[in-house]
């Protein structure tokens, strides 16, 4: 509740003015029942949206909301308490096919992966990099990049979990978890709330911010939906996603000043630069080599605030509200220099995925 009445109060609206609301619901996470209940909201549209294309999803059903005259102030929210849940159970607790998370026969293809243990997305997804790896000659040193920069990037932020300083050494002595995954290739469980403000183009006038822009967004899915089964694992529907981003601005990649790009697993933000055209097929391994590219004063600086790796996992929610952050310049020691005004928001991976470009008004 208290994410949601920040959000708005932050727009520098009331409650009377929110018209909408839409909340990315899953198993142990609030719904806009509660929170219109809780706050007294009167709202003419509201939605809890499941996993659907994109974690985000909730956020694109609320754009669909305010396009077609639904809504004209629709707050999205999504808040989890896996960090607590992770504590309570114990290692691996929550995982699909644990006494406490599910019941013990599982179905599906789950029943085909199960007794060669691989409960976790993040086995698929090592899979994928493992592909990666064989055809193009990526290497864990270069993969490493994405932790070490993003840890850099967290110790300027005041709310990360993980602030000390990552070194490659630290980074190829961790314990394996799922090869080629270390322990710091993989997201942080955390207690979180998140919430934002979605507004009609006419009705910004005199807010507290200053108006961004969703200048583009995707969700496209043109191949088959499947983990273990898609025609070039090393990409995922993240190939078609990005694609098809481009296909609805006259911006290009080269215009992109600040990416967000999700990062569950690390090996998912480099198939998303691929995906996204900031570099070639096969190529993401050499364009993050040495770290520069993607650190806050490189050509492309990717989550600025520490991403999941190291701020914890919000099940992609947080990527949109630091590249807001960035193109407002509030970014603080974290602030991409040079006045951004575009910014690419990427979540999901496997057979979830979607993408926004945000612009300055």
């Amino acid at each position: 509740m208290e994410g949601v009445l920040n959000a708005i109060a932050d727009a520098g609206l009331t409650r009377d003015d929110i018209d909408g609301i839409a909340a990315f619901q899953i198993e142990g996470s609030a719904g806009v029942m509660e929170v219109i209940d809780e706050i007294g909201l009167n709202v003419r549209w509201f939605a809890n949206v499941g996993i659907g294309p994109s974690q985000i999803s909730a956020i694109f059903e609320a754009m669909m909301a305010i396009e077609t005259g639904r809504a004209r102030h629709v707050v999205v929210f999504h808040s989890s308490c896996e960090g607590t849940v992770r504590t309570t159970l114990g290692k691996g607790g929550s995982m699909p096919g644990s006494a406490t998370a599910m019941p013990q026969r599982v179905s599906g293809p789950t029943e085909w992966w199960m007794p060669f243990g691989a409960p976790s997305a993040g086995n698929h997804i090592a899979m994928y990099a493992q592909r990666h790896f064989h055809l193009y000659g990526t290497t864990r040193e270069q993969m490493a990049q994405i932790p070490i920069v993003q840890r850099r990037n967290a110790g300027l932020y005041e709310k990360s979990i993980y602030s000390t300083p990552l070194t490659m050494d630290d980074y190829l002595n961790a314990r394996m978890i799922t090869e080629p995954f270390c322990l710091f290739d993989c997201d942080i469980p955390i207690d979180f709330s998140c919430a934002l403000v979605l507004s009609a183009d006419d009705s910004t006038s005199g807010l507290r911010r200053r108006p961004l822009n969703i200048e583009a967004t995707s969700t496209v899915l043109a191949s088959r939906p499947s983990w273990d089964q898609f025609d070039d694992l090393t990409t995922m529907m993240l190939r078609d996603v990005g694609a098809d981003l481009w296909k609805h601005t006259d911006l290009t990649p080269a215009d992109v000043d600040v990416a967000q790009l999700y990062d569950g697993f690390t090996y998912i933000a480099m198939a998303w630069m691929e995906a996204l055209g900031f570099c070639g097929k096969g190529e993401s391994g050499p364009f993050i080599e040495g770290g520069q590219r993607i650190s806050l004063d490189g050509e492309l600086p990717i989550n600025t605030n520490g991403g999941q790796l190291s701020s914890g996992r919000m099940h992609g929610w947080g990527y949109l509200p630091e590249a807001c952050v960035q193109l407002w310049g509030d970014g603080g020691a974290r602030q991409v220099p040079n006045d951004p005004e575009v910014a690419v928001v990427a979540s999901g991976g496997g057979i979830f995925a979607g993408a926004m470009l945000v612009t300055r008004s």
